[in-house]
């Protein structure tokens, strides 16, 4: 079976990262799968899961609940691998996701993805640190 990239192979990574997030904040989860290889890859580390096919990754997304904004704040790309950096918001709340993905002929062939969990700075450091306030995450 031959299937065709929907992004062409000549866009970046970053590019191609930049257009997750664009569809996945539309709720455009269809388009965003398009994005995907159908045997595509995708691991969370911190909740330690790992989930396979394109398929599978459009239905998660379906299925979380409420609705929420991701800004890309950076990329950082090296041939056919990128890291974005998002804020993703629901409007009362912002995490951080850090997304490492690889591209293989023009779509997203792994995607591993940190979600961590803010927490205070430790008392120990606090004559270093410059502490930025919780609203500026």
């Amino acid at each position: 079976m031959v299937v065709e990239a929907i992004a062409p192979p000549e866009h970046s990574c970053a590019e191609i990262a930049h257009e997750w997030w664009r569809r996945l904040s539309a709720f455009d989860f269809v388009g965003a799968g398009d994005l995907l290889a159908p045997d595509v890859v995708v691991e969370w580390p911190v909740s330690n899961e790992r989930f396979r096919g394109r398929e599978t990754i459009v239905a998660i997304n379906k299925a979380y609940p409420g609705r929420w904004r991701a800004e890309i704040v950076q990329t950082v790309a090296a041939g056919d691998s990128c890291v974005a950096e998002a804020h993703v918001s629901d409007g009362q709340e912002t995490n951080i996701a850090v997304s490492f993905f690889t591209i293989h002929n023009g779509l997203i062939q792994t995607l591993r993805e940190f979600w961590p969990e803010p927490y205070p700075a430790p008392a120990w450091r606090k004559r270093w640190a410059d502490v930025e306030e919780e609203s500026t995450r």
